[in-house]
């Protein structure tokens, strides 16, 4: 045999379990198309129909997770079960949540309706939810796949380890990254452009806590990076645009970047101002 070709074979044979992309985003399309008519092909109007899909995407899912086991340390069918049971709480009622904030805070939405079917933040979101919960669950590569297929289609980059609270709000998305271990707390909104990311680290670090922790009730601002596992922005805390911070900053505070004209208007400088009301 060609020595490509046995290098290829054993690639081949040594893969540790390796659903099908296509079927991967199937399977998270049907899901989002069950819980939102809006994305499905065929609406399902009398509940006998909706029992056989539903049944049908939980075989589905069942099939996946037994053809790879290396993915997983349960059984297949057990988890497929679970991931359903916990559907309705873990993920539909969180999204209607998070719908309700967009719908709440972004003027130009018309509707809902408009917010499920145009919204490319609305799509991000979902896939984090369906992908956070098959994390959780201990599933392994799966969930990355649901949220790099939802990061190809919309520009938003969230790890499905990330831990995001309720009523979540991105508004017009794009150029988003949310880190493994970053913490979101609830009623928080970004805009385009925001990162929560990570300061350098070692590849051994790789399991501690690396990405900051957003508490409740904190607007950020476009094309803000916020990094590090140890930085804090507090409750109620407005971050304008641009900033960049790696230290923590106390509830209520509001940090902006601006550029002051000194001598004359060839003479400026750049400079960042921080106010607490705590």
């Amino acid at each position: 045999m060609d020595p490509f070709l046995s290098r290829l074979q054993k690639a081949h044979s040594l893969c540790p379990g390796c659903p099908s992309p296509k079927v991967i985003n199937r399977f998270f399309g049907e899901v989002l198309g069950l819980m939102f008519p809006e994305h499905s092909n065929e609406v399902l109007k009398d509940k006998d129909s909706l029992q056989v899909k539903f049944s049908g995407l939980r075989l589905q899912l069942s099939d996946i997770l037994k053809n790879n086991v290396a993915l997983h340390k349960a059984d297949g069918e057990a988890l497929a079960s679970e991931f359903f049971d916990k559907l309705e709480k873990e993920v539909y009622d969180k999204l209607h949540e998070d719908l309700d904030a967009m719908y709440k805070g972004d003027p130009a939405a018309k509707s809902k309706t408009e917010i499920i079917r145009c919204y490319p933040g609305f799509y991000a979101i979902s896939a984090y939810r369906v992908a956070h919960l098959l994390h959780r669950l201990g599933v392994a590569l799966i969930p990355r796949m649901i949220t790099e297929y939802a990061h190809s289609k919309t520009g938003v980059d969230i790890h499905p380890g990330a831990s995001i609270g309720r009523f979540f709000c991105i508004d017009h998305a794009t150029g988003i990254v949310i880190g493994e271990t970053t913490i979101v707390g609830d009623r928080v909104k970004i805009y385009q452009g925001v990162t929560l990311g990570a300061l350098s680290v070692k590849k051994e670090d790789a399991d501690k806590k690396r990405h900051p922790t957003i508490e409740n009730d904190v607007v950020i601002y476009a094309g803000a990076t916020i990094l590090g596992g140890d930085t804090v922005i507090g409750e109620g805390s407005v971050v304008g645009g641009n900033v960049w911070l790696t230290k923590s900053i106390p509830a209520k505070s509001k940090i902006y970047y601006q550029t002051k004209l000194l001598d004359d208007a060839s003479n400026l400088t750049d400079f960042y101002v921080l106010k607490s009301e705590a």
